[in-house]
């Protein structure tokens, strides 16, 4: 059993084009941990309405910034989450524990170094990945060309 809950806020916002935002239709609901079933936080009852506004403001993040970034700086942002999430590791294995209910030798020592591994393999894939070009024949080519789309 978890001795220390981590802190947490009494309720969280959904997080949709880089603000932290109330539900459309402002409700919410109670999150009990399976530990105890006590409620330790609220989170969005979030709608299609919330769910629309957040693809809008991930299709205008891609048009704007993310498909215009070099290939370094994307793998350098994924490198940061990265960072970030191991800096926090102990907080987020807590956080994980308490929500899920999974011991916290599990959290602590898998699911969370996973998330960073992912974070700084998905970093590397970028800068690894290249396009190429073909000569078919005479008048032929094959271009691949890598486009980022997430």
């Amino acid at each position: 059993m978890l001795q220390d809950r981590p802190p947490l806020k009494d309720r969280y916002l959904n997080y949709i084009g880089g603000e932290f935002v109330a539900p459309a239709d402002g409700k919410f609901f109670e999150n009990p941990s399976p530990i105890d079933g006590e409620t330790f936080t609220e989170l969005p009852r979030s709608t299609r309405k919330d769910v629309a506004a957040a693809v809008a403001a991930a299709q205008r993040a891609y048009a704007d910034t993310w498909r215009r970034e070099s290939v370094t700086a994307r793998a350098n942002r994924l490198l940061r989450i990265a960072q970030i999430t191991e800096d926090n590791l102990e907080h987020l294995a807590r956080v994980d524990t308490v929500d899920n209910g999974k011991p916290i030798r599990e959290t602590r020592a898998a699911d969370m170094p996973l998330v960073v591994d992912h974070f700084r393999y998905f970093a590397s894939v970028i800068r690894a990945q290249e396009g190429g070009i073909s000569e078919l024949d005479t008048d032929t080519v094959s271009i691949q060309l890598h486009e980022p789309l997430g």
